[in-house]
């Protein structure tokens, strides 16, 4: 019996038959823009850095503000944040893993906008930071990867 409504050979893109799209086909950004990602993904890395750094000794600024977010004051605890955050963060800084170091930082900050969401803290100023942190390393990562800007293409 058949199915008009089932025709396989009209699946696919909405491309003319025969394109195909590929990254040396995205528009490249401009200095202005690719400078700019660079700089919103500078921030990020340095801001990540600094974080890492601070957990690694760990100082007791660290430990004890922990306690009301949940996690004990446990040096080793603390170590196990940093290295995964620096890891992640060094993913990102690197071209060629750029993508998978964006994909893991944005876990590790969806961590921290569960354990303040988690605790009530306040929305604006340190529930959503992280999504805020993720807008701009996202942002950055767009601005300056053409493999990105192919895969979310915001204009035509």
């Amino acid at each position: 019996m058949p199915r008009p409504w089932f025709d396989p050979s009209k699946w696919g893109s909405n491309q003319p038959e025969g394109t195909l799209m590929s990254i040396s086909e995205t528009a490249p950004a401009s200095p202005g823009a690719l400078w700019t990602g660079r700089v919103l993904s500078g921030l990020i890395i340095l801001f990540m850095i600094f974080d890492g750094a601070i957990k690694l000794p760990p100082l007791d600024v660290v430990t004890q503000t922990m306690v009301p977010l949940g996690w004990p004051a446990d040096a080793n605890v603390a170590r196990m944040l940093g290295v995964i955050g620096l890891v992640a963060t060094a993913l990102y800084a690197l071209p060629r893993t750029s993508v998978l170091g964006a994909i893991l930082l944005t876990a590790y900050m969806g961590g921290a906008i569960a354990t303040n969401a988690r605790i009530g803290n306040p929305l604006f100023s340190h529930t959503l930071f992280g999504v805020y942190l993720g807008i701009i390393l996202w942002g950055g990562l767009y601005l300056r990867d053409p493999r990105v800007r192919a895969l979310i293409p915001l204009s035509q």
